[in-house]
């Protein structure tokens, strides 16, 4: 519509000029030069559309949907043709709800999808659906999809490691919902959980008690691991005691004896030796300098 007006204008300006120059009036003729050169240049301008970055461009020309988008930068356009813009960039729908567990409790539940348009399907999302395509086709089954997801898990899978599971299961059934129609997912986090009043508690409990149980299990287990290393210490000690004893003999002993004797015979330090009494006792060497 600009462009015409524009166009309009630069004309009846150009008109105006011509009418000045064959009368002779030099002095008007100047200002509607100017204003020519201004609708011109308007015009001109609206044969180009500048795409910000993180967008394409989707071109209407009088309810003709174009499949080629426009990238970011500035590009030459049908200057009669209406130009939408569309976000690529990661974008982020906030829900706050209440959810059905498998127990049949109402959990109050917040949660964000993050997700953005494929370029190449922007065109596909005008023509069939519009620019509040998050509002129309995504809000709706991103909330069924949630509630649909948490009332086959119980309560206190909210509430604990499992959360992580429930909120990639959401991810993906949604996903399979919305993929077609050119939308990416990327995750589907889960920022808050509220449980019913007494259920916190209990969960907790519950899970102490479990925590509880686990540690007594170690601790056997560590009592039994270790009455096992004593058993095992224990009948070393007895083999090794066995097998000493059995090594040990009358004339071992007495060769250990004389081997002694030998030894101290043979030291040049002064001593007394005791002959044991008995034929076989060993000499007794005492004293010495």
């Amino acid at each position: 519509m600009l462009f015409l007006i524009s166009l309009i204008a630069a004309a009846l300006a150009l008109i105006i000029f011509v009418s000045y120059k064959k009368r002779g009036r030099v002095v008007e003729a100047p200002f509607a030069l100017i204003g020519f050169v201004v609708t011109a240049l308007i015009a001109v301008m609206q044969c180009f559309t500048v795409i910000p970055a993180g967008h394409v461009g989707v071109v209407d020309f009088l309810g003709t949907v174009s499949e080629n988008t426009l990238k970011s930068g500035v590009n030459f356009v049908n200057p009669m043709a209406n130009v939408i813009k569309f976000s690529i960039k990661t974008q982020e729908i906030k829900e706050s709800m209440n959810v059905p567990s498998k127990e049949g409790l109402s959990v109050q539940l917040e949660i964000s999808l993050l997700f953005h348009l494929n370029p190449e399907n922007a065109f596909d999302i005008y023509r069939s659906v519009g620019e509040n395509y998050a509002e129309i086709i995504l809000a709706p089954q991103f909330r069924s999809v949630v509630r649909g997801v948490t009332a086959r898990y119980e309560a206190k899978a909210l509430y604990t490691s499992e959360r992580e599971t429930l909120a990639k299961q959401i991810e993906d059934e949604l996903s399979r919902l919305v993929a077609k129609r050119g939308i990416t997912l990327e995750s589907a986090p889960l920022r808050q959980i509220i449980l019913p009043t007494g259920l916190t508690t209990a969960i907790e409990e519950k899970l102490k008690a479990e925590q509880e149980s686990q540690r007594m299990q170690f601790v056997l287990l560590k009592e039994q691991q270790e009455a096992d290393r004593k058993r095992i210490e224990a009948k070393g000690v007895a083999d090794f005691q066995d097998i000493v004893s059995k090594g040990i003999s009358e004339q071992l002993l007495k060769w250990k004896g004389i081997e002694a004797t030998e030894k101290l015979a043979g030291s040049p330090n002064s001593k007394i030796v005791v002959i044991g009494s008995g034929k076989d006792g060993l000499p007794l060497i005492l004293g010495g300098n």
